[in-house]
């Protein structure tokens, strides 16, 4: 079976039903299937690039955003979700390489920094990823800082 198509779009490229897509995604994840009443709509959306995975028959399926630089000099990934028809067939690994690549690309490095849940955190391992600092509480959900610092 053939895995999805891998877009990356900035704010601006992205149609209404993308943004649609992404954000009920992102909600129905991050806010209702996870319990967690937070404002998910944060203001960052606009400055990012936005990853989506998308299937021919099912539409959007994963989604992960890539932010610029922040104040540690490193652009963070966040917001990576997949659709649960979907999950344990590598979307999530398809989408952070895909945002690696770009990263390198744009910044001539794939280095960047996010926060995982802390259950996933074997996960962001195994792409190379390593914690940065000790588990922490971000709005009811454990989390955990890391840093991909691959070079090239």
């Amino acid at each position: 079976m053939k895995g999805p198509t891998i877009t990356i779009k900035p704010f601006q490229a992205l149609t209404t039903l993308e943004l649609h897509d992404l954000l009920r995604l992102r909600v129905d994840v991050f806010v209702v299937e996870q319990r967690c009443p937070y404002a998910e709509i944060d203001g960052l959306d606009p400055t990012a690039e936005h990853v989506l995975a998308l299937d021919p028959a099912d539409g959007l399926i994963g989604y992960a955003r890539m932010l610029p630089p922040s104040t540690d000099g490193l652009p963070h990934i966040g917001r990576v979700v997949v659709d649960p028809r979907h999950r344990n067939k590598g979307i999530a690994a398809e989408l952070m390489r895909a945002a690696m690549e770009w990263l390198a690309e744009r910044y001539g490095s794939p280095r960047n920094a996010l926060s995982a849940q802390a259950h996933l955190v074997g996960m962001y391992g195994r792409l190379g990823y390593r914690e940065t600092g000790p588990v922490y509480d971000w709005d009811g959900i454990p989390h955990v800082d890391m840093v991909f610092n691959a070079e090239g």
